[in-house]
C-alpha cells in the first residue's frame, strides 16, 4: 500500500516553508522541500503583504513537495497551511483580493485601541473575548480599516491561512486557533462575537463561517492538481496559527509551561478551560484557543525579533553576524553585558534597533556596548529574565507550580537563550522539536485522514525528536542579577 504523507505549509512573517512529512510504523518522519520569503513593503499607503509572491512559494513548495513524496514511492495526501495571526485579507464574491494585505507592523492602528474603548470598555472588551490587548490585534486593524473606508465589493475576511486554503481549493472557511487571536471571538460561544460587532459598528458580514482544526475543507482545485501533479490531494485545516500548530506538536509534559520561541515568543500553559477576571486584565494575559477544545493561556513576549534586526543592521554594515559566532561570543563573556526590556514599545519597529538598544541601556545608566557579541548577550539575558517574569506571573494566575519549561520552535536551536532560561527561571529547560510548528500542522492533517490521533501522534512526536535538556547552573549570580532586572521592569513603559 502507498505510504500517505502530508504536506505543511508553515508561513511566518516574512518567510515561509513547505515540509513534508507522515506518521508510519516506522515513526516520524518530516523534512523541508521549500524555503521562500516574501517580506512586507510599502504599497497604497501601507505596509503590505505580497499575496502573489507569498503564494507564489507556496504553489513551488507543493510542486516539490509533490517530487519529494514521489522519491520516497509515497503519495502526497493532504495539505494544510498554519502562520503568524491577526493580519487578514479582504476577497470579493468571487474570491479575489480586492487589495492586498496590510502587515500588522503598519502604523495605521495608532491610537486605535484608545478609540475602541470609547466604544467598549477594556474590561468589557476582554471579558467577552478572554484575549490580550495588543494594538495590532485584528479587532484594531478592522476598526482601522472601518474608519479609512472598507473596499468596494469586499466580501469576506480571510486570515491569512485561509486566503491560501480559498487559493487552493476555493474554500472560505475559518479555523478557531486562528480566530481567537482577532479578540472578535466570543470566549462563551466560540463564534464571532455578534453584540461585539454591533458596540464596534464592525462588518459582522464580512466574517467568516469557522470550523475546527482537523476538519477537511476539500478536494485541491483541479487546475492546481494537474499544474503541481498532486491528484487526488485534499486541502485540510490544521491549527491555522502558528502557535496553535506549535502547542499541538510538542509532548508536552503535565504540569510544565511552553515557550514557542521565533520572532515571537509565546509564553504559557495548556488547559482545558480560560482564566478571564481582573487579576488576568492587569496582567494582560491571554486564552488562545488550541486544539481539542485546549486553551493556550499566554502572553506574547518580543522573542527573537530584536536580534534579528540587529542582525540585519549588521550585515547591511558589512560586519559578521553569522549567528553561530554570535552566541559562542556572547557565551564566552564572563561579565554582565546589560539588560533591557524587551517588550518595551521602543523595541517594535524602530529605524534602528541597534541604536534603540543602546539608547535604552544608557538611559538607565548601564554601559552601551557596540560589540555585536556584548548585545547579543543583552538581548539573550533579557529576553531570559523576561521569561522568568511572564513564568512567574503564570503560576500565580493559574495557581499552579510549573515543573519546567518546554522550548520548542526555531529558537530552540539556541542553545544560549535556552541556557539563560533555565538560569533566569531556576527551572529545567526542554528544548525541541525545532519544527513543532510543521509536526503540529501535519499532526492535526494526519488526525483528519484517520491515521492517528492527537494523544498518539504527540507521544510518537516525543519519540522520534528527544529534546536537549538544561538544568539551571550558577543561581546566585542569575538571581542578582534578576534583580536589577526586576527594578528595569518595573519602571519600563509597555
Amino acid at each position: 500500500m502507498t505510504q500517505a504523507v502530508h504536506a505543511a505549509v508553515d508561513l511566518g512573517a516574512g518567510s515561509g516553508r513547505v515540509l513534508v512529512g507522515a506518521f508510519s510504523d516506522d515513526g516520524v518522519r518530516l523534512d523541508e522541500a521549500h524555503r521562500f520569503s516574501y517580506s512586507p513593503r510599502q504599497s497604497a499607503g501601507h505596509l503590505r503583504w505580497d499575496f502573489g509572491r507569498l503564494f507564489d512559494g507556496v504553489r513551488a513548495g507543493l510542486r516539490r513537495a509533490a517530487v519529494m513524496a514521489g522519491t520516497r514511492g509515497a503519495r502526497l495526501r493532504s495539505v494544510g497551511v498554519d502562520s503568524w495571526g491577526v493580519d487578514y485579507g479582504l476577497v470579493d464574491e468571487d474570491g479575489r483580493l480586492v487589495e492586498e494585505p496590510i502587515c500588522y507592523r503598519d502604523g495605521r492602528t495608532e491610537g486605535v485601541m484608545e478609540r475602541a474603548f470609547g466604544r467598549v470598555d477594556r474590561k468589557t472588551l476582554f471579558g467577552e473575548t478572554g484575549i490580550q490587548f495588543l494594538s495590532f490585534n485584528t479587532v484594531f486593524q478592522l476598526l482601522a480599516h472601518v474608519e479609512a473606508g472598507i473596499p468596494a465589493g469586499a466580501a469576506r475576511l480571510l486570515m491569512i491561512p485561509d486566503l491560501c486554503h480559498q487559493a487552493l481549493c476555493g474554500s472560505s472557511i475559518g479555523e478557531f486557533t486562528n480566530a481567537s487571536t482577532t479578540q472578535l471571538l466570543s470566549i462563551r460561544t466560540a463564534d464571532w462575537d455578534d453584540d461585539l460587532f454591533a458596540s464596534l459598528q464592525l462588518p459582522r458580514h464580512l466574517m467568516p463561517p469557522l470550523r475546527p482544526a482537523g476538519s477537511e475543507l476539500g478536494p485541491m482545485a483541479g487546475t492546481l492538481q494537474r499544474e503541481l501533479d498532486l491528484p487526488g490531494v485534499s486541502v485540510v485545516l490544521p491549527a491555522t496559527h502558528d502557535t496553535g500548530s506549535a502547542v499541538a506538536g510538542t509532548p508536552l509534559r503535565p504540569g510544565w509551561g511552553f515557550i514557542s520561541s521565533g520572532t515571537w515568543s509565546l509564553v504559557g500553559v495548556e488547559r482545558m478551560t480560560p482564566l478571564v477576571g481582573d487579576a488576568v486584565l492587569a496582567a494582560n494575559f491571554t486564552n488562545e484557543r488550541g486544539v481539542c477544545g485546549t486553551f493556550r493561556f499566554l502572553k506574547n513576549v518580543a522573542g527573537l525579533w530584536i536580534l534579528e534586526s540587529c542582525r540585519r543592521e549588521w550585515q547591511a554594515a558589512g560586519v559578521d553576524s553569522d549567528l553561530p559566532r554570535l552566541l559562542a561570543g556572547a557565551a564566552a563573556l564572563r561579565e554582565p553585558a546589560g539588560l533591557v526590556c524587551p517588550d518595551a514599545a521602543r523595541f517594535f519597529n524602530p529605524p534602528s534597533m541597534i541604536h534603540e538598544l543602546r539608547a535604552a541601556l544608557s538611559e538607565t545608566g548601564q554601559r552601551a556596548p557596540t560589540d555585536p557579541m556584548e548585545l547579543t548577550k543583552v538581548i539573550l539575558d533579557s529576553l531570559a529574565f523576561r521569561y522568568a517574569s511572564v513564568v512567574d506571573t503564570l503560576e500565580t494566575l493559574t495557581g499552579q507550580r510549573l515543573a519546567g519549561v518546554h522550548i520548542v520552535g526555531g529558537g530552540a536551536r539556541n542553545g544560549y537563550l535556552n541556557q539563560a532560561t533555565a538560569n533566569a527561571t531556576g527551572r529545567p529547560v526542554l528544548a525541541g522539536p525545532i519544527e513543532a510548528t510543521g509536526l503540529g500542522n501535519m499532526l492535526m492533517q494526519a488526525v483528519a485522514c484517520g491515521i492517528t490521533t492527537v494523544a498518539e501522534g504527540r507521544r510518537r512526536i516525543g519519540d522520534a525528536f528527544a529534546p536537549r535538556r538544561f538544568d539551571p547552573v550558577d543561581q546566585p549570580a542569575w538571581q542578582a542579577a534578576a534583580q536589577e532586572y526586576e527594578s528595569l521592569e518595573r519602571s519600563a513603559a509597555y
